[in-house]
């Protein structure tokens, strides 16, 4: 149960067969949150079920110094638009320095995450396909 609460699914509609609507809309109450006080990350994801979905969309704040957990190589295609501060986009041996209003693309061909030097926080919007949660 815990593992489907984190998907942000139950039982019923992890199983069922049952077609998504072409069109939904959620509500911050839809949304599953996972917050690292001591690393200064906090996570939202934006879409429930998003592991049915060809994309998932999150929301990432980094607190100052903190990072995101490095994530290995992987098939798809990451994109990142910076909503507030400025975080550093590290992917394989490659560094950039993102600015609010910055937004970022790539294919995922090494380990990628993000980190904030900055003096204030940091807020990503950050889309990855194929789902990875």
């Amino acid at each position: 149960m815990d593992i489907l609460e984190a998907l942000g699914t139950n039982v019923s509609e992890f199983f069922s067969d049952r077609e998504e609507d072409a069109l939904a809309v959620y509500s911050a109450d839809d949304m599953f949150l996972k917050e690292d006080e001591e690393a200064g990350v906090t996570i939202r994801w934006l879409v429930t079920n998003a592991q049915r979905n060809a994309l998932e969309p999150i929301l990432v704040t980094l607190a100052p110094g903190a990072s995101t957990e490095a994530d290995d190589p992987h098939e798809g295609e990451e994109f990142g638009y910076v909503l507030s501060g400025t975080v550093t986009l590290i992917c394989g041996d490659q560094k950039r320095k993102v600015r609010r209003g910055d937004a970022f693309y790539f294919h995922p061909t090494g380990v990628h995450y993000l980190t904030n030097s900055g003096k204030s926080e940091g807020k990503v919007l950050w889309v990855s396909t194929p789902p990875s949660f």
